[in-house]
């Protein structure tokens, strides 16, 4: 114990970095936390499509019109909390919500949380990560669950 006060006396400078990276991180996983949702990557993703979890793209139509995951619903953003009704069979299921780059899905995460949805999960990256690791995306399809 005298040998840990002997240095910390002699290294001040690296006790306070020490100190401010142990905040940062406690700061960190607390607004992760609060975002209300996980992150996965695009692996995790393509595991809970395969498995049955619903893919809710929030971007507008034209957007999704231009290419969209396989089998995605679409509800804007603007929309996902009053229509998540629309969605609710899928309340006890995963739900992966992507968006171009990953902001805009965060809210709309939040807000299938507060409608009682239990599984929600973000797409890290949004679909610029999809396309970058080269996934297969699709043109035209469906738009909140009914064919185009």
């Amino acid at each position: 114990m005298s040998r840990f006060l002997e240095y910390t006396t002699n290294h001040p400078f690296l006790i306070a970095a020490a100190a401010i990276l142990a905040i940062l991180a406690i700061v960190i996983e607390i607004r992760e936390r609060a975002k209300g949702s996980t992150m996965v990557g695009t692996g995790d993703a393509v595991r809970l499509t395969n498995s049955g979890a619903l893919v809710l793209d929030v971007r507008d139509a034209g957007e999704y019109d231009t290419g969209h995951i396989i089998d995605a619903r679409n509800i804007p953003a603007k929309e996902v909390g009053e229509r998540a009704g629309t969605l609710k069979k899928y309340k006890d299921k995963p739900v992966v919500v992507c968006c171009e780059n990953g902001f805009t899905s965060a809210a709309a995460a939040k807000a299938l949380k507060a409608a009682g949805f239990s599984k929600v999960a973000t797409l890290r990256g949004g679909l610029r990560t999809w396309r970058q690791e080269n996934l297969p995306l699709v043109k035209g399809g469906k738009k909140d669950g009914k064919q185009a």
